[in-house]
């Protein structure tokens, strides 16, 4: 696993929230300089965490609706989503140490 894969309005329920795994969504747009920026990281952890964490990209822009139910106001928003529900959440670009310590994906 490890590869980032983009999901929608319609895609969210089945990808995320009937998902198996803890999913890493990354609420973000095409213009949104500090999301291209934490872009990189994200793929970093992706392909470090492999099939333990699931990680997908909701472009608001094009998915108003779910950006809208989960309160999203600033990209990027990133949400740990355990058993279909939020359990993490980080705004901004933050460096990979930071991210991980936040939404508490190191190792233990």
């Amino acid at each position: 696993m490890g590869a980032i894969t983009e999901v929608s309005d319609a895609s969210f329920q089945a990808e995320v929230i009937d998902a198996s795994t803890p999913v890493l969504v990354d609420f973000w747009a095409p213009w949104c300089g500090p999301c291209k920026m934490v872009a990189p990281v994200l793929e970093e952890i992706g392909s470090e965490q492999g099939d333990a964490l699931k990680i997908v990209k909701l472009n608001i822009d094009d998915n108003q609706q779910t950006a809208a139910q989960y309160g999203v106001m600033s990209i990027p928003t990133l949400i740990l989503f355990k058993a279909g529900q939020p359990a993490k959440q980080v705004v901004g670009a933050l460096p990979k140490k930071r991210l991980e310590s936040e939404l508490e994906l190191t190792a233990s």
